[in-house]
């Protein structure tokens, strides 16, 4: 299988490029101008920018299936302005792009990335596919990216990914989430009662594999492990894969003052479930926490 690829230069592109290459499938990634290097070798690499109409969509017309991942980074920094707009347009106009060859022509199936953001802060209320979007700008933005991939639907199946925090060994949030811990400062955010859905890399990719492969797979998936876990127990889980405390907390307000509105990001509170997959046969290899993160920490 030939597949078009953007995103290919993040955390779950990279991974799900080698994936791919080992079982040899072509892989075909887009990319702005990244260096050859942040590319597995033996992925065809096609320059270019997604969230503009460009030769690259000839190249997409003759794929047979389509992951987009392409987006700006939401984490890392403060927001403004800019920083929101570019977090909404590069999602947005890239997958505009791409869904506006697909309802014409090529890949049959669009595994398009959304994230958790969809469902806005809702407490311990359970959120499946099923769920109503939150608000809040992370909602809204998941909101327009999704709406964006719609018009693919005419002629391909469309499944749309809501991805939790993605845990992975190097790279993503788990490394700067684990540093205080080395540190022996490790603890909750504030009372560490809010709900983070959570998935190991290995999981992500098998489900973006999965959601490419399965015929039934349509429409919003789940991206999150079959348990969720509140801020508290993942702090606990993290402490004790390193053999550290995790009692120190850092209160909530602390987090706000230092990075704004980005704190929305950080302190959500989705108990995410990943319904959709498990009734259509998928299986987590790292469904507990404590396993998971043994796995990726010691």
């Amino acid at each position: 299988m030939r597949v078009f690829l953007t995103g290919a230069t993040g955390l779950i592109g990279r991974a799900l490029s080698v994936s791919l290459l080992h079982d040899g499938h072509q892989v075909v990634a887009l990319s702005r101008g990244a260096s050859p290097e942040l590319l597995p070798g033996g992925v065809e690499r096609l320059q270019g920018d997604p969230a503009k109409p460009g030769p690259w969509q000839e190249v997409l017309a003759g794929c047979q299936a389509c992951v987009n991942l392409a987006g700006e980074p939401v984490a890392g920094g403060r927001w403004n302005a800019v920083r929101k707009e570019a977090i909404r347009q590069s999602r947005v106009e890239a997958t505009r792009n791409v869904a506006a060859v697909i309802a014409e022509c090529g890949p049959t199936v669009l595994v398009q990335g959304s994230a958790v953001g969809f469902y806005g802060s809702r407490g311990d209320e359970e959120l499946t596919e099923g769920s109503a979007a939150g608000t809040g700008f992370l909602a809204e933005v998941c909101q327009a990216w999704e709406e964006a991939a719609r018009p693919a639907a005419r002629r391909a199946r469309l499944v749309l990914l809501r991805t939790g925090i993605v845990l992975a060994r190097e790279g993503g949030a788990l490394p700067q989430m684990a540093l205080p811990f080395r540190l022996f400062a490790g603890g909750p955010i504030g009372d560490g009662a809010f709900w983070q859905p959570w998935i190991h890399l290995d999981d992500q990719v098998s489900l973006v594999r999965w959601a490419l492969a399965e015929p039934r797979a349509e429409g919003p998936v789940n991206a999150a492990a079959p348990a969720p876990a509140r801020n508290r127990d993942l702090a606990r889980a993290i402490g004790a894969a390193l053999s550290r405390p995790s009692f120190l907390p850092t209160p909530a307000l602390v987090v706000r003052l230092a990075v704004g509105e980005m704190a929305e990001v950080v302190t959500s509170s989705q108990r995410v479930l990943p319904r959709k997959a498990e009734s259509l046969g998928f299986r987590f290899t790292h469904a507990d926490l404590g396993a998971a993160l043994r796995d990726l920490l010691e």
